[in-house]
């Protein structure tokens, strides 16, 4: 024989309302966190700053970053190169992006002459499409 409890037998329930929100929050902080990561290859400079500039669209491949330091040191794409080796280095990247678009970052104190050495070797190597790096001025 069964009796019957004085107060109702309560099922355990899962709440799925809180899981959703929980979920949606997690999903919008990851899209909010990858967004915000800019795609960077070049070795962090001071930038010069310009009033002009504007922001490039490199299409699918990107930018080939170019970057001078100030004491006159090359890096492509976070690789250092040494001035005799550029020429070779921007002929193997023609060669195998066929045109490729190149980004000149350049320190804010870097010399001039480096980065025309820059743009000449590029362009002896065939490559057209060039952009220099800059920040906003303030």
């Amino acid at each position: 024989m069964r009796l019957s409890s004085p107060s109702p037998r309560k099922r355990a329930r899962i709440e799925i309302i809180p899981l959703i929100d929980i979920v949606f929050f997690l999903l919008a902080t990851f899209v909010m966190v990858s967004l915000s990561m800019v795609k960077s290859q070049g070795v962090r400079v001071q930038l010069p700053q310009a009033a002009t500039g504007t922001r490039q669209e490199a299409g699918d491949k990107g930018f080939t970053v170019i970057t001078v330091t100030e004491t006159g040191e090359i890096f492509i794409n976070k690789k250092k190169t040494r001035p005799e080796d550029l020429l070779n280095r921007l002929k193997e990247l023609k060669g195998k992006e066929g045109d490729p678009s190149v980004l000149l970052n350049g320190d804010d104190k870097a010399m001039l002459g480096r980065a025309i050495f820059v743009l000449d070797a590029a362009r002896k190597a065939g490559i057209k499409k060039f952009a220099l790096g800059t920040k906003p001025a303030e």
